[in-house]
């Protein structure tokens, strides 16, 4: 990941092999070999001292005496537990609380321990697997039966490093009294070991080939003889005939106690049973009713096999992907469902949406947290309270936050038209604030970049008294209406195309939408403005003007669909309105013009604003009531104080 920031990587290891407790040394060598070749640098057997700096790291000082230059230092330590609660208790700790096979301390029977806290035999566990053994263990215990051990747990660990698959379970380094069948061939990067002893798989790794993983580990838990099929073990489970030529019968073929997920310790019956009984039809609704695969995502190959399984006990009706997709992962329910449900059931506040909807999750996640303060705002504009938590960055700060931490600050240029006393304001300011770059966007606008946050306020200050008000380029709302002269000046010109920009600007900005939404004006079909690729297109023509809408001129170009022809301004602002207000009103957050009509089809446009006058009349007066609100300028507000710990910096004393 820091690789792909362009950042010049060392790993600094402690040990003269890599991931020594996943890997052996030729898969931690091959390992080691493709990363290199990646430009990534390695310092094996080191041991650091010091890291180095004052008020930043500057570089990092190991035990030999030498040191490196590092403005970044990321340490994989892993976890140990905290025993000192369980010191002051009196309790027997090493790495953790010691226990016996019954999960009772060693120093007092009558006190139970479970999870990562614990030392069983001499091993600490860090996964969840474990965790659940040792509860049934416990369970058992404390309900009087007396009868459960708890003897340890088999563990694999499965891992994609920079697109590298490894797996590796049980005892792979082997002794004197274990066989090693193994395949390596470097040049196609792939590594196989399997550990036996009496004719028991006692342990595994691959290295870029997994696939079997699963199988490997399910022989080594069940204790297997594989003397039958010893001479083809190492080329996987599909050289046993059918099973394992066909994905469902080799899914199929698992015993109800195979593990899947061994985060969650979820076995293939779990699975089955909750596919049958939740009638479950999508990969999405197995990991959320069983957690299979939702936590590390470490096993994806799993995962895969979950997907086989689903189609070998549901036939037919299966399906990779909902049917209808649920607004995120804390419900079941879509962006319409809830959008619905907001208005029938009067629901103000997102607590009380997601105690309605039965929220899975208590405050939701950033997904939904950002739909909801969306839907509620558009819902109830004069009376719901917007969540600044519940926004993105940009929004939060009002500012587009760049690649270096820096923000660009874009001021609004109604119409993209600009007074001399407005452009000299502007220098002014870049010249006040030392700004290192400027330049006209392609929304005719100015872009002011590498503003650092805590001086937004101050700019913000300067610009509002040159009249200025947000250019809302940062967010999820209107952003620009582009113009072309018109025919006050160009000699094709139909109409007044600035003049009806502005208007269009000055009606419409502050406006929160689903997705950012543009718009333009042309003075006649020649276009200059780009209407056609707008989410509103307004192309003035001698008789009026033609309004077009749902356009994108991103990654997927999309010309608009003509809406219809109009003969004065005040048509093409209430037209506009309207259709501005329907698209708040029934789009899905995140879904741009174009999508959207895409998926509920033109004709829903037309019906709502062309063949049913009241309506449109009701969607636009509907707009203008949100609008009193919404342009309340956000730079101004915050200029005067409001949210001033958003731009404070935090001050660290040493």
């Amino acid at each position: 990941g820091l690789m792909k920031q362009g950042m010049n990587v060392t790993v600094v290891h402690l040990l003269d092999t890599l991931m020594e407790r996943q890997l052996d040394k030729p898969a931690a060598a091959m390992l080691q070999k493709s990363l290199a070749e990646r430009g990534m640098t390695f310092l094996m057997e080191h041991s650091t001292a010091e890291i180095l700096g004052e008020e930043r790291v500057t570089a990092v000082r190991f035990k030999n005496g030498t040191e490196i230059p590092a403005d970044l230092v990321v340490m994989a330590v892993g976890i140990k537990p905290n025993t000192e609660l369980g010191k002051s208790a009196g309790l027997y700790c090493e790495r953790g609380i010691v226990v016996s096979d019954t999960m009772q301390t060693i120093t007092d029977p009558k006190i139970y321990a479970i999870g990562e806290c614990v030392q069983h035999r001499g091993i600490a566990y860090g996964l969840v697997a474990p965790l659940f053994e040792q509860a049934k263990v416990a369970a058992n215990h404390l309900a009087k039966h007396g009868i459960a051990r708890y003897v340890g747990t088999v563990t694999s660990t499965k891992l994609k490093v920079t697109g590298i698959e490894l797996f590796s379970a049980g005892d792979f380094t082997g002794n004197d009294q274990t066989e090693d069948i193994v395949f390596k061939d470097a040049a196609s990067g792939t590594y196989k070991k399997i550990v036996l002893q009496d004719n028991q798989v006692k342990g595994a790794v691959l290295y870029g080939d997994t696939v079997d993983g699963s199988w490997y580990f399910q022989l080594m838990k069940d204790g297997t003889d594989v003397s039958a099929f010893r001479d083809t073990l190492l080329f996987g489970q599909h050289h046993l005939g059918d099973s394992g030529h066909n994905p469902d019968t080799r899914v199929a073929s698992l015993p109800d106690n195979a593990e899947i997920c061994g985060c969650n310790g979820v076995c293939k019956g779990d699975i089955v049973k909750a596919i049958t009984e939740k009638k479950l039809f999508t990969l999405d609704e197995v990991r959320a009713h069983t957690k299979a695969s939702a936590s590390c995502g470490s096993c994806t190959g799993l995962v895969e096999s979950v997907e086989s399984l689903l189609a070998h006990t549901v036939g037919g009706d299966y399906s990779a992907t909902p049917k209808t997709k649920p607004l995120c992962k804390c419900t079941d329910y879509t962006h319409d469902d809830i959008r619905h449900g907001i208005i029938q059931h009067s629901l103000k506040t997102m607590p009380a949406v997601r105690e309605h909807f039965e929220w899975k999750t208590p405050d939701g996640c950033p997904s939904c947290r950002n739909a909801l303060n969306y839907y509620l705002l558009c819902a109830y504009p004069t009376e719901y309270m917007d969540d600044a938590q519940s926004r993105y960055i940009n929004e939060r700060a009002h500012g587009n936050i760049q690649k270096d931490g820096s923000y660009s600050v874009v001021p609004r240029m109604f119409g993209g038209m600009c007074t001399s006393d407005q452009l000299r304001a502007i220098a002014d300011v870049a010249d006040k604030y030392q700004v290192p770059t400027m330049k006209v966007t392609g929304g005719q606008r100015i872009d002011m970049f590498g503003i650092k946050k805590e001086q937004l306020p101050a700019m913000w200050k300067d610009l509002s008294a040159a009249g200025f008000v947000s250019g809302h380029a940062y967010g999820k709302a209107m952003r620009t209406v582009k113009t072309c002269v018109g025919s006050e000046w160009c000699r094709f010109g139909t109409q007044d195309s600035t003049g009806l920009g502005v208007k269009l600007e000055e009606l419409t900005w502050g406006s929160w939408m689903p997705h950012k939404f543009k718009l333009a004006v042309s003075g006649c079909p020649r276009n200059c403005a780009e209407a056609t690729i707008k989410d509103i297109g307004v192309v003035c023509v001698d008789s009026g003007y033609e309004l077009h809408i749902g356009g994108n001129g991103g990654i997927k170009v999309r010309v608009t669909d003509l809406l219809c022809k109009v003969a004065t301004e005040e048509e093409v602002l209430e037209y506009t309105g309207a259709f501005c207000q329907f698209y708040r009103e029934d789009a899905h957050y995140l879904e741009r013009t174009a999508p959207w009509i895409e998926r509920v089809g033109l004709e829903k446009v037309k019906t709502a604003l062309l063949s049913d006058a009241a309506n449109r009349k009701a969607l636009y007066e509907r707009f203008l009531i949100s609008q009193k609100p919404a342009q309340i300028d956000p730079w101004k507000a915050r200029a005067d104080g409001a949210e001033a710990a958003e731009f404070t910096p935090i001050m660290i004393e040493a």
